[in-house]
């Protein structure tokens, strides 16, 4: 008994502050008793030590031991048993079985999931749930929103937003937790470039697919419903680990129906991709409209410069069509580019421009104050929408079909506007204060121009949500990148008034909390268009670095690639020889080099001979005086200006494909086709 009790003494007294005080005083008063009759010195002094440091003063004539078990002896067989004598004190034991410390578990996308805490006791505390350290039940969060009266943590409708650990604690046992992994899957989503094809005998062919989904699913290939592996020879061909049919010299026999079809634990998509084989002279439905698809208004370049607008045909390095500055609006007087008063030279002032789902292109004017339309199908200008003064920054939301302008008022950016519209003959009716526009998903994030706070608002209402604080991080944000693979923001900040950069602040996008600092990684972050890579440019240290994004939402170390280039753009492109995976190609501001890396082996590559940029003195508009454009999820070529040219990159190749001259000023280029 002595044993025991002075085990329990030591093991317990530090904890009694999580015990009811009563109960505690009644173990010091009974401990009092059972020392003094034991005539232990040595444990009785330790005991008025504490008794004298808590302040406590206890009557310890109307406690004995027999008061122990008298009153908690339940089955009178004049023994106390551990349960008992744990109920005596009110100890509360909780428990962890060590093979459930962590649990996995995978969720679908789009469906509802139920996250249960493991820990179990007679009388447990309330459990409380934590995302990256942020405590999820104070948070009135609208796809988390039921805790349940067993403490299970409910998840409505699951993105990829939401994979992660997730922790589970009974309130006041920090040190007692249960972590949850929650793995999310996305069945197969496939694409095939083109929907068909004609080809005449003798020409090559090539079928491409590409299909995201998580895990990255397997592909295989159908001919008219037969596995194609088996007419596989030096002529048929797979590619890029088999995303690509590629047909050498087509014959009227390869004319058929050829099949993707994707897989993974989630599911299974298909998609066909068409190819007919015949003569030219025989001029087929089929062949007129390929040729019609292919050749006719979509997969070109648009380029807009001091001279109008021009066409470019990449494949062949034609121009398709030349909208010059004085030609009229479809139907109207109103010129594309009128001349200012005091000008000698008819020339336009261009900033931005997006395609609204290849039918239309929209342009902004600075210098005019407003918005220039241009019809795709007809290439041809439209229409104007008059916008605040000097409209310079142009985003197209497509889950929401909506535009969003950035306007300065004045060169000096004093007085700047977002404005939005759904519809072209919509006014915009929306005006917000801000300096940048990343978007994503239902909400967007505004960055207000020197205050270390992201404004969070509904891009379906263009509302104002909430105010995502950075003070704690010194953090004036000056560009965001997204991954939807554990809802991350990377958020770029401002060198501060000593002239020293901040690291990259880690936003959750799900509790909307800062998570930390991206180690030490500065500068301006890029996101691959699956999420799986973040590219950061930091040009002080002549930096690009590269991080690996987990199907898991994991953000893995960095690997760095070392430039002096001053990239001044960068746009990804699909591999040509791996399935799942992009390369990057990077603009120089100053140097006349454009830089290729591939991201999955960090193989870099130079590509030489452009020509200089445009001055940034000369530009504006924004920091990227020479951008960089691509074609698409299937494209092979990229558009980077120069001061009075337009390069144009065979990405395929990894090497220039043509110069196409008298372009002066030609950073503003948008894609039409396949994206």
């Amino acid at each position: 008994c002595w044993n025991i009790l002075q085990i329990f003494f030591i093991s317990f007294y530090w904890t009694c502050e999580k015990l009811i005080i009563d109960f505690c005083l009644e173990f010091f008063c009974c401990c009092q008793s059972l020392l003094c009759a034991a005539h232990s010195t040595k444990v009785s002094h330790t005991f008025f030590k504490v008794i004298k440091h808590e302040g406590l003063s206890l009557d310890v004539s109307d406690c004995t031991l027999f008061d122990l078990l008298k009153y908690n002896d339940v089955n009178d067989d004049e023994h106390l048993t551990k349960e008992e004598f744990y109920t005596a004190f009110d100890v509360n034991l909780l428990s962890l079985p060590d093979d459930q410390k962590v649990s996995v578990t995978t969720v679908t996308v789009g469906e509802s999931t139920v996250l249960t805490c493991a820990i179990t006791g007679e009388r447990r505390p309330s459990i409380l749930w934590k995302r990256n350290h942020q405590n999820l039940n104070s948070l009135n969060l609208e796809d988390i929103n039921d805790f349940g009266d067993d403490g299970s943590l409910y998840i409505t409708k699951v993105t990829t937003t939401h994979m992660g650990n997730y922790s589970c604690h009974p309130d006041g046992y920090e040190k007692l937790f249960q972590t949850h992994i929650l793995q999310v899957n996305v069945p197969p989503v496939i694409r095939v470039y083109p929907e068909s094809q004609a080809r005449e005998p003798g020409i090559t062919a090539s079928l491409r697919c590409h299909a995201e989904g998580i895990p990255s699913p397997q592909l295989s290939w159908l001919k008219n419903g037969m596995d194609i592996k088996v007419k596989l020879s030096k002529q048929l061909t797979l590619q890029a680990n088999g995303s690509e049919v590629h047909i050498s010299n087509v014959h009227f026999e390869d004319t058929g129906a050829y099949t993707c079809i994707a897989k993974n634990e989630a599911g299974v998509d298909e998609d066909i991709s068409s190819l007919f084989v015949e003569d030219s002279a025989r001029k087929t439905l089929a062949n007129i409209l390929w040729r019609e698809e292919g050749l006719g208004i979509g997969n070109m370049f648009y380029v807009f410069y001091d001279d109008g607008i021009k066409v470019i045909q990449p494949v062949a390095c034609e121009i398709q069509r030349h909208i010059k500055p004085s030609e009229k609006l479809l139907a109207l007087q109103e010129e594309v580019c009128p001349m200012s008063p005091g000008e000698t030279v008819q020339k336009c002032v261009w900033s931005s421009a997006v395609n609204i789902k290849d039918k239309f292109i929209y342009v902004t004017q600075p210098t005019l104050d407003r918005v220039l339309v241009v019809d795709i199908q007809s290439q041809k200008a439209v229409q104007t929408v008059s916008t605040d003064p000097y409209p310079v920054k142009l985003h197209y939301d497509k889950s929401h079909d909506q535009v969003w302008l950035l306007s300065w008022g004045d060169m000096d950016k004093n007085f700047p506007t977002l404005q939005v519209s759904q519809q072209l003959t919509s006014c915009f009716n929306v005006k917000l204060f801000i300096s940048c526009l990343p978007f994503y998903y239902r909400f967007g994030l505004i960055l207000h121009k020197n205050e270390p706070v992201l404004h969070k608002i509904n891009l379906e209402t263009a509302s104002y949500v909430k105010n995502i604080s950075l003070w704690e991080y010194n953090c004036i944000p000056s560009s965001v990148a997204f991954t939807h693979l554990g809802g991350y923001y990377f958020v770029n900040c401002k060198p501060d008034s000593t002239g020293a950069t901040q690291p990259q602040v880690i936003l959750d996008s799900v509790t909307d909390s800062v998570i930390g600092q991206n180690q030490d990684i500065t500068g301006t972050p890029y996101v691959s268009p699956d999420g799986r890579y973040l590219v950061t440019v930091d040009d002080d240290d002549g930096l690009m670095r590269i991080q690996r994004i987990s199907e898991r939402g994991e953000i893995q170390e960095p690997f760095d690639i070392h430039t002096n280039l001053h990239l001044s753009d960068l746009a990804f492109q699909r591999s040509f020889t791996e399935v799942h995976q992009y390369n990057v190609f990077g603009s120089s501001g100053r140097q006349t080099d454009v830089l290729f890396v591939e991201l999955s082996s960090g193989k870099v590559k130079m590509i030489k001979s452009l020509k200089e940029a445009t001055k940034s003195f000369d530009w504006p508009w924004s920091t990227k005086n020479r951008v960089m454009v691509g074609s698409g999820l299937f494209g092979q070529y990229l558009v980077t200006p120069s001061r009075e040219s337009v390069f144009i990159l065979d990405g395929r190749l990894n090497k220039l494909n043509c110069e196409i001259m008298d372009i002066l000023k030609g950073n503003v280029v948008v894609w039409v086709g396949e994206s």
